[in-house]
């Protein structure tokens, strides 16, 4: 059916970005990393709490390759889905300090090459991508989680999984300037295929959650949507969980429990603050509650568990908008469906479902006769995280 993304998988975007780099630097890259795009399943606006959440990588990867060119200088060249070329150039952090600037796009790559370990001089570099942006599958992560990947492929370092994703989240705070949790940065890091991974986003232990869901499969409905926003909705609700957690003389809201909504109501907290830590409280619960039920396929209650997220994203958190409203809806009630929820940071993006696999071109059709936008579709598979390619 039409409307339904494909991966186009590691060994065409490698080949792609191999041919580009010849054709821009006349000579072969020599090292090459990969990572994932990812769909969070259940546990959003929580990993900035220190709560739990349950991502699992996607097949659509950014792909950087490259090599040395005997500079003090790192030229970059990014390959938009559309076509369209992107190109910046900085400073070896061996030879000067590197500094957030413009393009904006290029902190991306910038505050990771300023956080790796090893040294870095100058290189030439490709990026290609079919992770699809602003979607709320972190394309964002997987470029930044790519990059470093390359540079271990380039230097010879290799890192931590856990330290690597902690300096790519890092790198994003303090480049981009996103204060986003790391959630992203470690399942583009640590998946593996075939499972979720259940992080505990205070320890940075995590669990690999089997995901044989026999006759049903996630099914991803991209709203294409993008809601231009003043750009302070996440840091403010990430401030909104800290004002609850330090009234309540707690690092993080992950040590708070229902009955502390109630400690906060008797403080004459602020109406949205408590909205947000109620939010919060319940999602941690749900999420560990889902990561025991999927290894015993009990798919019911799952799906049950997806809808009273969504509905807590939409009315708590207030993260959703009248797409992802809509697209919820339709799929409420319909055949074959058990649950479905947005997914991401919110206000445009995804919506995440669980469906029998024998329904999903009925699902597809029904959301096409029913949604107002113009709605993109994929079958998503749990796939492996980072990995350096062969050049």
């Amino acid at each position: 059916m039409a409307k339904e993304a494909v991966a186009k998988g590691a060994d065409v975007l490698l080949q792609a970005a191999r041919d580009k780099f010849v054709a821009t630097y006349n000579r072969g890259a020599t090292a090459a990393g990969a990572a994932p795009g990812r769909v969070n399943f259940i546990g959003d606006h929580v990993d900035y709490c220190e709560g739990y959440v349950l991502p699992l990588a996607l097949p659509f990867l950014t792909v950087v390759v490259g090599g040395p060119n005997s500079s003090s200088t790192c030229n970059v060249l990014s390959i938009l889905a559309s076509g369209q070329e992107l190109k910046a150039s900085f400073p070896a952090p061996s030879s000067a300090p590197l500094t957030p600037g413009e393009p904006a796009w290029a902190n991306y790559v910038k505050g990771v090459v300023a956080n790796f370990p090893g040294v870095v001089t100058g290189f030439d570099a490709v990026v290609v991508s079919d992770v699809p942006m602003g979607a709320g599958l972190s394309s964002s992560a997987s470029i930044e989680v790519a990059t470093f990947t390359f540079l271990e492929a380039l230097t010879g370092t290799k890192v931590d999984p856990v330290q690597k994703a902690r300096l790519c989240q890092k790198a994003e705070h303090e480049f981009p300037g996103m204060p986003c949790g790391i959630m992203d940065q470690y399942i583009a890091t640590m998946a593996r295929r075939h499972h979720a991974l259940l992080i505990d986003c205070r320890s940075l232990e995590s669990r690999q959650i089997p995901v044989d869901l026999g006759d049903a499969v996630i099914l991803v409905t991209n709203s294409n949507v993008k809601h231009q926003l003043t750009g302070s909705e996440y840091p403010q609700r990430r401030a909104q969980c800290q004002e609850a957690a330090d009234r309540l003389g707690l690092t993080s809201l992950r040590g708070a429990k229902l009955t502390d909504l109630e400690e906060l109501r008797n403080q004459k907290c602020d109406k949205l603050v408590v909205m947000r830590a109620e939010h919060v409280i319940r999602e941690i619960q749900r999420t560990e509650e889902v990561a025991l039920l999927l290894p015993q396929k009990d798919l019911h209650k799952v799906g049950k568990l997806l809808y009273e997220s969504h509905e807590s994203s939409s009315h708590l958190m207030e993260i959703s908008c009248p797409e992802l409203d809509q697209l919820v809806d339709i799929l409420r009630g319909a055949p074959g469906v058990y649950g479905a929820r947005m997914t991401g940071g919110g206000f445009g993006g995804c919506v995440v479902a669980l469906v029998k696999k024998d329904e999903v071109e009925n699902l597809k059709r029904r959301i096409l006769a029913q949604y107002k936008g113009n709605p993109t579709f994929f079958v998503c598979q749990p796939s492996d995280g980072a990995r350096v390619l062969q050049v």
